[in-house]
Order: structure tokens, then C-alpha cells, then sequence
């Protein structure tokens, strides 16, 4: 069994572990690598770091679970019924603790598209307001989007948000865990929550934490709300092992690079650009280079690069 310590030393070597160009590390599975326990108890099936694709399952984020001695908690119910079945096996395979709930880490696909499988286990899902609010709202165009992906792997798969919400915090013992569910504040997307374990000082941190890929900007994230969260909530847990929303686990000093860096980054470029009199075209071609390495950055810099001047235009 690989362990975190070992883990952490490959992935600070190397931050671009998990390579697009792999189809699938983990043939006979949907899974796209199995899961890999990183402390005692804590375990995650690191998805790719590339976009969603056939040849991935949709299988692009990580999906932990944590076997508490009481119980299983799951985190994140997956990018589809299949996804979230072959998690299941895995869980099944380790122990005979049955699942007793499920975290949506926010109100994405990749999060909540398997509630489908959770929901007919009869297995609580909670998720914040906002993400359940997201999940309504959008979850038709998800769902579509996912079974064109997917073709016939998207059969079972069907809208199911979370059967509870939480407006701050989501707190539960079991076993040998005390589990914070938190929402830290604005951040990457509505409803964005970290799983807080603070007797092994980590944090299941979801799209919170970037480091191997590059952080995708939506039209509706607001970097500036985004980077005082961090400053002011997410710094404060204070983690010593940090399990991102996508990519290897790994410390608090990689994530702060690639993710508040970045943003510090992206945002002083355009700040130049605008104290210069230059316009959003001009906004796709500033200088990204230092993240260039970063995986989904072809696909994702210049759109993230012209969100942000559109955003701090009227701040």
C-alpha cells in the first residue's frame, strides 16, 4: 500500500503526475486509477487531470472516502451511476463497513451525477444549499452533457440532488474521526465545500485547491472572493496534507502555489493591461507561461485569462 509521506515526495518532484495523455490507469474498472489509502482510513481514487472523456469515464476528479471505524463517508458522489458503483466495489473490496453517507463537494457533475447509484442504497447525500440551488438549476444541461460523453457507460444516471443541506457547517463523529463538512465562503464554484479532519490535520479540500491542472474560471467565479476565502478560512485550518479536488495529494505549499499564486498572477497581469488602456482581446494573450506546464492549461488559460479582465473591469 502506498503511503502519503512517499506520495508527497513524488508529487513535489513532479507536479504533472497524472498526464493527460494517459487514457486509463486502472483497466477492467470505470474507475480512472484505484483507490490509494494516503493516512490510515483515508483513501482516494485520483481522477485524470484532463477533461472529461469516453476513454476517462467522466472519472476527472478525485473521489475519497474516509472508513471510520463506524461507518464509510464518502466524498463526492461521482460523475456518473457507473462511477459511483465502481467506487462502491472498491469500498466493499476493503472493508464490510457499510457507507453511511455521501459529501457533494459542490454542485458539478463530477460531484453529484452519481447520486443516482447513492440514492438507491439508501445512502444519506448532503451537500450545501448553494450546490443543491446550482445542482437545480443546471442539472438537466449536466446530465446531457455527460451522457454525450459517455454514450451507453451514462446508463443509470439519472437527477438527484442531495437529500440534505447545510447552510455553514456539517459536523458528524464516527469511530475515530471527527469530520467537518465546512463552506469556507465564495470560492471556485456555488456551494464549494472542504471535508476538514482536524485530529489528522487534512483536508478533503474539492475545488477549493488546485496544483497538477490549472484551475478552470468560471463566469461566475469571483477570484477576488475566492483569494479572501483562502486568506481568511482556508489558510486558517492550518492543514498539514491536503487532498485536492483534482490531482495527487499533496501539502499546503503546493496548492498555495498554483491556485492563490495563480490568481495573484493572472489578476497583476491584468491589472497592467487595464492601467494601460488594453481590451479584453488583448486579455487572451498576456503572458501565462510560468503555469504553462500545468495540465488543461491549453484548454483553459486564455478563458480564464478574459474572465478575469471582464470581472475586475468594474471592480
Amino acid at each position: 500500500m502506498i503511503r502519503l509521506a512517499t506520495l508527497l515526495t513524488a508529487v513535489c518532484a513532479s507536479p504533472a503526475i497524472a498526464n493527460e495523455s494517459i487514457a486509463d490507469q486502472y483497466p477492467g474498472s470505470a474507475l480512472y486509477s484505484a483507490p490509494v489509502e494516503f493516512i490510515p482510513g483515508v483513501y482516494s481514487a485520483i481522477g485524470a487531470t484532463a477533461p472529461p472523456t469516453y476513454e476517462n469515464s467522466g472519472h476527472n476528479n478525485n473521489l475519497s472516502f474516509i472508513i471510520t471505524g463506524d461507518g464509510v463517508v464518502v466524498v463526492n458522489g461521482g460523475g456518473a451511476y457507473v462511477l459511483a458503483k465502481a467506487l462502491h466495489d472498491e469500498i466493499k473490496a476493503l472493508t464490510d463497513q457499510p457507507v453511511v453517507l455521501v459529501v457533494n463537494e459542490n454542485g458539478q457533475g463530477h460531484a453529484m451525477l452519481g447520486n443516482s447509484y447513492w440514492v438507491e442504497q439508501d445512502v444519506p447525500i448532503i451537500a450545501h444549499e448553494d450546490a443543491a440551488t446550482e445542482f437545480d438549476v443546471r442539472g438537466f444541461r449536466i446530465l446531457e452533457g455527460m451522457q454525450q460523453l459517455n454514450r451507453e457507460k451514462a446508463e443509470g444516471t439519472f437527477l438527484q440532488g442531495p437529500t440534505e443541506t447545510f447552510t455553514d457547517e456539517y459536523i458528524l463523529e464516527l469511530g475515530d474521526f471527527r469530520i467537518e463538512v465546512r463552506y469556507l465562503g465564495p470560492s471556485h464554484s456555488a456551494g464549494d465545500v472542504v471535508v476538514w479532519l482536524p485530529n489528522q490535520s487534512l483536508v478533503i479540500a474539492g475545488d477549493m485547491a488546485f496544483h497538477e491542472r490549472m484551475l478552470p474560471i468560471f463566469e461566475d467565479t469571483y477570484t477576488l472572493d475566492w483569494l479572501e476565502t483562502w486568506d481568511n478560512e482556508f489558510e486558517a485550518l492550518r492543514a498539514t496534507y491536503v487532498i485536492p479536488g483534482h490531482g495527487h495529494p499533496t501539502n499546503m505549499d503546493q496548492v498555495r502555489r498554483y491556485t492563490k499564486g495563480y490568481l495573484e498572477y493572472l489578476r497583476a497581469e491584468v491589472s497592467v493591461l487595464l492601467d494601460n488602456g488594453g481590451g479584453l482581446a488583448e486579455a487572451y494573450y498576456l503572458d501565462q507561461s510560468p503555469y504553462a506546464h500545468l495540465d488543461t492549461f491549453e484548454e483553459l488559460a486564455t478563458k480564464n485569462a478574459g474572465r478575469v479582465f471582464e470581472q475586475m473591469e468594474f471592480e
